[in-house]
């Protein structure tokens, strides 16, 4: 499908019954071309979303609430275009469901369809609402360097790598920032790397991660550009790149990629988010 042919950026009007066409999805492929992405990824790994604003309605109409943690594997060919994603959801507002499962198996066909790949989702239900955690990433912050910026276009020569023996360490940062290729609003995130290997010029690293400032792409394709510059100019044994991405539309997007093996972080909200 051709992105000019999707929701985002044009006026839609919000559906009154469940309906699955509404979800869009997008090739990752064009995206990956642009990186020399090859079938075989370098990495593995998964696109986070939550969804804060779910409804639906019980047999007798009365309405139910809940969350949803929506896991989309990386190496499913397509991503879900944000809007389209926001009014399927919001398809089930005045649809009247048996069950909250019927619901669960609604959302895993028909994401999955989309994706065309397994989505999982974790359905959270309101008696589970008091045991969710605000955190922050693990890592030491960058963001406190005082240091001159001037490019706020993604630029991999940027990046340095520093003199001394191989480390292994996590980064973070919340300041990186990109916008959205549709419709040019602004997408803020925080983001870790983790990797083992020769050390990465902290500095440089921190300019790099700024340069997406004025960039315009969806989120799962900036990670991806993060993991496969690092990669292309200091060469980690292990590298691992996650960005927590705050909402737009009750929904936020974190992408996590990695080539360490390991399996995908636990998904813990962030004061922005």
């Amino acid at each position: 499908m051709s992105l000019a042919n999707a929701p985002l950026g044009h006026h839609v009007d919000y559906p009154s019954q469940y309906d699955a066409s509404l979800l869009f999805p997008i090739a990752r492929a064009h995206n990956r071309a642009s990186l020399n992405l090859a079938a075989t990824l370098p990495f593995a790994g998964v696109d986070i979303w939550n969804a804060y604003e779910l409804s639906w309605l019980d047999r007798k109409g009365k309405p139910q609430i809940g969350m949803a943690t929506f896991t989309v594997p990386a190496d499913s060919p397509n991503i879900i275009e944000s809007k389209s994603f926001k009014l399927y959801l919001n398809s089930f507002n005045q649809t009247r469901l048996d069950s909250a499962q019927q619901l669960r198996d609604h959302l895993v066909h028909d994401l999955s369809v989309a994706a065309g790949g397994e989505v999982g989702v974790d359905l959270i239900l309101p008696e589970r609402f008091a045991a969710l955690t605000i955190s922050e990433l693990e890592g030491e912050n960058l963001d406190a360097l005082d240091i001159e910026i001037e490019t706020y276009t993604p630029d991999a020569a940027l990046l340095r790598c520093a003199d001394g023996p191989a480390v292994s360490e996590t980064l973070t940062s919340r300041l990186l920032k990109s916008n959205c290729p549709v419709t040019g609003q602004p997408d803020w995130a925080s983001v870790q790397i983790r990797y083992r290997g020769q050390p990465l010029d902290r500095a440089a690293l921190l300019r790099y991660i700024v340069s997406f400032r004025n960039h315009a792409e969806f989120h799962e394709h900036c990670v991806e550009r993060i993991f496969t510059d690092i990669m292309a100019t200091c060469r980690p044994e292990q590298l691992t790149v996650y960005a927590r991405y705050t909402r737009r539309g009750g929904l936020d997007i974190n992408p996590w990629r990695s080539n360490t093996g390991e399996s995908a972080p636990r998904d813990v909200r962030m004061a922005r988010q």
